[in-house]
């Protein structure tokens, strides 16, 4: 059965509604970060580039490096553009666009963010990198599709009732990272943990400006949580949505971020720019091994 126009919605040209892409222009592998501009720092680490695209704020570079075709793609911030960008990407590579069916033969994608986070964890200092094994969402986004199957409901529920989460929040869930393609990632000096993707920046993250926080004990809490020896290691606001999606449409999805800032510390990174290229050139290193 096609997939009606309103819900495979395409641009006049045949691309994807909201990245413009063609199914032709995107690789295998794909970087996804959420600074526009960081897309650029990414691409120059390319032999070649065959595709420049921007469409709003979704930025596309496709090229080579050491034989590799690679894509990097901004997302912009949030686990709603990251609904948009996944589902769009996995229509470009297991949906025939033409005649708005699914194809008979499917292609995972290797789906990698390269991100900026803060540490919850006061041993896990600025400029460190650090890979998610797992994400726990406050966004509420993946209960919006069938998930039960691919969520860590013990875990979720474990933090629930350590915070006494209110009834009116988003019901929190965990879901974890491809173990393969983090392992491959990981190396002397990177930390891994479970990374909390939230929906906002400030009151979501504990941050209060102008507007008292209605949770104000949940970093302290997050802080000290443990759930069989796992501890929550930092803040984020995509990586769930990313290993949500990812998982429940059989793609291969990791995260790996710098830390720029380190809550319980009060510290900032002093040369955060530069710690985001050396992540960079670590990834790239780590993929140039991959088959």
């Amino acid at each position: 059965m096609p997939f009606a126009p309103s819900e495979l919605v395409l641009n006049d040209d045949g691309s994807v509604y909201h990245l413009g892409l063609h199914p032709h222009e995107i690789a295998d592998t794909i970087f996804l970060v959420g600074d526009p501009s960081r897309v650029e720092r990414v691409s120059a680490q390319f032999d070649s580039i065959e595709l420049k695209r921007q469409r709003r704020e979704f930025i596309t570079h496709t090229g080579t490096r050491n034989g590799k075709r690679l894509t990097v793609l901004a997302t912009g911030i949030g686990t709603d553009n990251i609904d948009i960008v996944i589902n769009e990407l996995d229509a470009l590579a297991n949906i025939n666009l033409e005649s708005r069916t699914i194809k008979s033969e499917h292609t995972p994608l290797r789906l990698i963010r390269m991100g900026t986070s803060g540490s919850l964890q006061s041993d896990i200092p600025v400029d460190s990198i650090l890979l998610s094994e797992a994400a726990l969402g406050l966004d509420g986004l993946l209960h919006f599709y069938e998930s039960d199957s691919i969520l860590d409901r013990e875990f979720s529920e474990a933090f629930r009732s350590y915070t006494k989460w209110p009834i009116a929040a988003a019901h929190p869930y965990v879901v974890n990272g491809n173990k393969e393609l983090i392992s491959h990632l990981s190396g002397t000096n990177t930390f891994q943990g479970t990374t909390i993707t939230a929906h906002g920046f400030y009151g979501p993250q504990g941050r209060a400006l102008r507007i008292p926080l209605g949770m104000p004990e949940l970093n302290d809490q997050i802080e000290k949580f443990r759930f069989n020896n796992r501890k929550i290691t930092n803040y984020e606001m995509e990586t769930s949505a990313l290993y949500g999606l990812g998982a429940l449409l059989g793609h291969k999805c990791a995260t790996a971020c710098v830390v720029i800032a380190n809550r319980p510390n009060n510290t900032f990174s002093a040369d955060h720019h530069t710690a985001v290229d050396r992540m960079i050139h670590h990834i790239l290193g780590r993929v140039d091994l991959m088959k």
